[in-house]
């Protein structure tokens, strides 16, 4: 049976530098490379970032995901809309292995608080049958988004 479970979320994050250095975090290919994904062990990480630019990348589940060890996750986006130190919009799939599990349009919002960057990320899913769903998306973000955290620690 064919099914689509459509859901929206948002993740708050507060990190103590300031937008531009935010910003570069998620526009600079070198910089998200390290932070996105399982970062040591890429097998595919392109990026061309502009409005109508793409990113793709390939890279095996770490072994705490809760899919079997040597998963494939494959990721093709497209950004739509960027405005430097404000937000980028984009839309992307997302699929394990063969299977495509998602397609979504995904947003950074971010604006400065004194000398912090709050940074709001929400995703409005489609998400197909076998997939992870909005829970677990959810958590793979504030998994994600602590990487980002890590990244902008290493200045």
């Amino acid at each position: 049976m064919n099914t689509i479970s459509h859901a929206t979320f948002s993740i708050e994050k507060k990190y103590p530098v300031s937008v531009a250095k935010v910003f570069a975090a998620l526009s600079d290919p070198a910089k998200k490379k390290r932070w996105f994904g399982n970062a040591k062990s890429p097998l595919r990480f392109e990026m061309d970032f502009r409005v109508g630019g793409f990113e793709r990348s390939s890279f095996a589940m770490p072994p705490e995901a809760p899919f079997p060890k040597g998963t494939m996750v494959h990721n093709e986006t497209l950004y739509m809309d960027i405005v430097e130190n404000v937000r980028i919009v984009f839309a992307y799939s997302m699929s394990i292995n063969d299977h495509r599990m998602s397609a979504s349009l995904g947003s950074f919002v971010l604006k400065a608080s004194g000398k912090e960057t709050v940074l709001v990320y929400t995703e409005q899913g489609s998400y197909f049958e076998e997939s992870d769903g909005k829970d677990r998306r959810q958590e793979g973000w504030q998994v994600l988004l602590n990487s980002l955290g890590e990244e902008l620690a290493r200045g």
